[in-house]
């Protein structure tokens, strides 16, 4: 494709990463663009009424990346950063995920380019409703399932799904994922991406022969992902000696108590203000000696510039797209120094529950949380078998056999259906 819409660095690191695993499986150059570029990509106006009576127009985004494999599947973030290419990169990196999971899904992503936390809850309301407003006529339960994402939650996805069944005269329950319990949603997803990300490090650890009860974690970003993640390790007996999140980082090596954490979060929102005596410049906090590095906020983190100072034993990437195309480099020179967790598995567990609540919502039929986490466990495990074999079998690197699996299959089914006369 000569010319395209997309653009910027997230992007640019989807595509860079795409281009390897291609070169790497052979692809033929005729077939690339088929694969990497999205089916659809939706941009709207949003004009909501602001509580001092201006009207105010956000621009919206919607991006399928292919519906190959059945609907597209993705969250929705409200954030000051969304724009296009951003949402797309997300949406291929999704496709690559729910393939190498097994889920009958291809990717997609949205977004608002807005700071939710600048509107009040009656223009968060507001806007929430005339978002999926918008996007009624590319969406629906077989169509495109959306989910949350950085600036929204259960409440926002309860506004959406009751905006839709307004229009469609009737409570269409399985149109998004990650709703409250009392409105179709499934237990265990809220904890699903963090308690995902503990199961495939706790699997790192024993590949590793390390025990649980001798490894530190870090953790970059204290969000929904970061504190769950946190938390579940800590019940395996790991020892957390460093968290952040956008207003502050702490590092303790004698550790941090993780329930006091939860405790301030939940009283102030944020971490700033928890400690004056275990502060940390947060771009050092990434650099700390560790058995486990887990970056659960944004993308980009693990830079050229840091990968080489990494202290990390076990890389476990809870957000997505954190570690850039060179740092990978970097990572790959650095040989078996550091046990990659690519993004794409370890922080697959948020999809595949949503996948268990789209089932449940379709069905009718609600299953209890020991049988989400039991069928959640059995797939990660049946991913990191299939990505440690391959980077074993063909001397490739972690993300690298994650990738070519979820590529392998997106292809397989593309042939298998042929293109549309």
């Amino acid at each position: 494709m000569s010319r395209s819409i997309y653009s910027g660095p997230v992007f640019e690191m989807a595509r860079q990463q795409f281009v390897r695993v291609a070169d790497h499986l052979q692809i033929h150059e005729m077939d690339r663009d088929r694969l990497l570029y999205p089916k659809r990509a939706i941009a709207v106006s949003c004009p909501i009424h602001r509580d001092d009576g201006r009207t105010e127009v956000f621009q919206g985004y919607r991006v399928q990346h292919h519906l190959t494999l059945g609907p597209t599947k993705g969250g929705t973030r409200f954030a000051p950063s969304v724009d296009i290419g951003e949402v797309a990169a997300l949406a291929i990196w999704m496709s690559w995920k729910c393939a190498l999971a097994g889920l009958p899904y291809g990717g997609a992503k949205g977004g608002i380019t807005v700071d939710p936390y600048k509107l009040s809850p009656r223009e968060l309301e507001a806007l929430s409703r005339r978002y999926m407003q918008e996007m009624i006529p590319f969406v629906g339960p077989h169509t495109d399932v959306m989910a949350p994402d950085m600036g929204t939650n259960e409440q926002v996805m309860a506004w959406f799904m009751d905006t839709y069944s307004m229009y469609q005269g009737q409570t269409v329950n399985e149109i998004v994922t990650g709703k409250p319990i009392s409105a179709g949603g499934t237990l265990g997803r809220r904890e699903a991406t963090g308690r995902g990300v503990a199961y495939l490090v706790g699997r790192a650890l024993e590949h590793l022969g390390i025990p649980a009860g001798d490894a530190t974690a870090i953790i970059q970003g204290f969000g929904n992902v970061g504190s769950i993640a946190a938390y579940s390790l800590a019940e395996r007996g790991v020892k957390i000696i460093g968290v952040s999140d956008h207003t502050a980082a702490y590092y303790d090596p004698a550790a941090l108590d993780v329930a006091e954490l939860k405790g301030h979060i939940t009283r102030c929102g944020q971490l700033a203000g928890f400690s004056s005596q275990s502060l940390i410049e947060p771009s050092e906090l990434l650099v700390q000696k560790c058995d486990i590095l887990v970056p659960a906020a944004i993308e980009r983190v693990i830079t050229g510039e840091n990968a080489t100072h990494l202290k990390c034993r076990i890389l476990a990437e809870g957000a997505n797209g954190p570690t850039t195309p060179e740092a990978d480099s970097i990572l790959h020179e650095r040989g078996d120094e550091i046990f990659v967790l690519p993004d794409i598995l370890c922080n697959a567990g948020g999809v595949i529950v949503s996948y268990f609540e789209w089932v449940q919502d379709l069905q009718r039929l609600f299953w209890e949380e020991a049988e989400v986490f039991d069928r959640l466990y059995r797939i990660l495990e049946r991913s990191f078998q299939q990505t440690i074999t391959r980077a074993r079998r063909e001397r490739i690197p972690h993300r690298m056999a994650a990738m070519a699996i979820g590529v392998n299959v997106v292809q397989s089914a593309k042939r298998t259906r042929g293109l549309f006369p």
